[in-house]
């Protein structure tokens, strides 16, 4: 925090610099260049207030432009930055003024407040668009979770079974087991907790591996999920491959083909593209043919699904990140967390339970298909938005 207060007095910070402080996973989702925007916009920030400190985690009032916002600072096991996020603390007051933020959030917006019944159903409270599919980015790994949970309960393998990091399954972005040693192991239950926790794309397609895309897709349709895009159900990698190798030329004649060709597409040669061959991409593309996809109405079923699981190993992974939301602890005991990103995607999700345990999903899927977001400024009106809304749903 010293040195992030420090940092913001003297933006641009060089990217040697940036690499001593922030984990290599955050500096692949947000770059030198994306980070001392953000540092720009918050230049001369001042400490207010250091409202929680833990092991991994501090949060705090800071000032900036004459404004005061909230931050939330996470790091890693080696006291790196992992988690860097800024929401003004203002929420909505009601769900009036939560419309008209959210419309001027993203061209394409989604909205989902619902309490979980006991039966673990959605029952609605508060919605916008909540039957329009959109693309979920890295929220599809709800469904990679629950699919292993449930293969594990059918007694197809363990929690602590090995899993293998082959060449062929490491992919790139968010996570850390493509760094790892080629062959070397990780358990099903490390996967899963780094999958969810810091949306690890490797562990998300050792798992789809060894649980099968075929589960996956059951599972998803199971749940409520039953977009004809999700068919086949791609690993990060593949889609890597898709946006970013020789692009357009696969995403084209992918999209050309019919369910089974695709499979067998991915298979023959998707699958022999090497990493190398993959280059970054800044803009949106492809959200609307090449993703994976599900409503916020879906979305909220796939955490009440997930909350109905007996294994308590889901709700672990799941609670490990809150993405910064820091709801009272005495007033939310629990808060389950998966999110999503891309060029032109940004969704938060969030299941949360009160003190006496009713369970409440709050869902925000946004998407730009010409412009790519402000990732810090929109996660933090993301944020402020969620929190009003649990504000309001328990209220209701």
């Amino acid at each position: 925090m010293r040195w992030l207060l420090d940092a913001a007095t003297r933006p641009p910070i060089a990217e040697s610099e940036l690499r001593e402080h922030f984990a290599a996973a955050f500096l692949q989702s947000i770059p030198a260049d994306q980070l001392n925007q953000t540092l720009t916009a918050f230049t001369g920030m001042r400490l207010q207030e250091l409202t929680r400190s833990e092991s991994t985690l501090l949060t705090a009032v800071v000032e900036a432009a004459g404004a005061l916002f909230n931050l939330s600072l996470t790091t890693d096991g080696a006291g790196l930055i992992d988690g860097l996020l800024f929401y003004i603390a203002p929420a909505p007051n009601d769900w009036a003024e939560l419309d008209q933020r959210l419309s001027t959030l993203a061209p394409q917006a989604g909205f989902i407040a619902a309490e979980v019944t006991k039966d673990g159903t959605c029952r609605p409270v508060h919605t916008v668009a909540p039957g329009t599919a959109r693309p979920l980015s890295s929220m599809f790994k709800l469904y990679v979770l629950g699919t292993v949970a449930e293969r594990i309960a059918s007694g197809a393998f363990r929690w602590d079974t090995q899993l293998t990091i082959t060449p062929e399954l490491k992919s790139l972005g968010s996570g850390e087991l493509q760094n790892r040693p080629d062959n070397s192991k990780v358990s099903v239950l490390e996967a899963a907790k780094l999958m969810i926790s810091i949306s690890d794309n490797t562990a998300a397609d050792l798992l789809i591996h060894k649980a099968g895309r075929k589960n996956v897709e059951r599972t998803a349709r199971a749940w409520g999920a039953r977009d004809k895009r999700d068919t086949p159900f791609l690993t990060t990698r593949e889609m890597f491959v898709l946006k970013g190798a020789d692009y357009p030329r696969h995403a084209k004649k992918y999209l050309s083909l019919e369910t089974a060709r695709r499979r067998t597409y991915l298979d023959k040669v998707v699958a022999k593209v090497p990493l190398s061959g993959i280059a970054a991409w800044t803009a949106p593309r492809e959200l609307d043919t090449i993703e994976w996809y599900a409503s916020p109405a879906q979305v909220c079923q796939a955490f009440a699904r997930l909350s109905k699981l007996p294994d308590k190993r889901v709700g672990e992974a799941l609670s490990i990140n809150d993405a910064g939301l820091a709801l009272d602890k005495a007033e939310w005991p629990s808060v389950w967390f998966k999110g999503g990103s891309e060029p032109g995607v940004h969704d938060l999700g969030f299941l949360a339970r009160t003190a006496d345990g009713r369970a409440f999903v709050v869902t925000t899927l946004a998407s730009d298909p010409e412009t790519p977001f402000d990732t810090g400024r929109t996660a933090s009106e993301q944020l402020g938005l969620t929190r009003g809304a649990f504000t309001l749903v328990k209220g209701s």
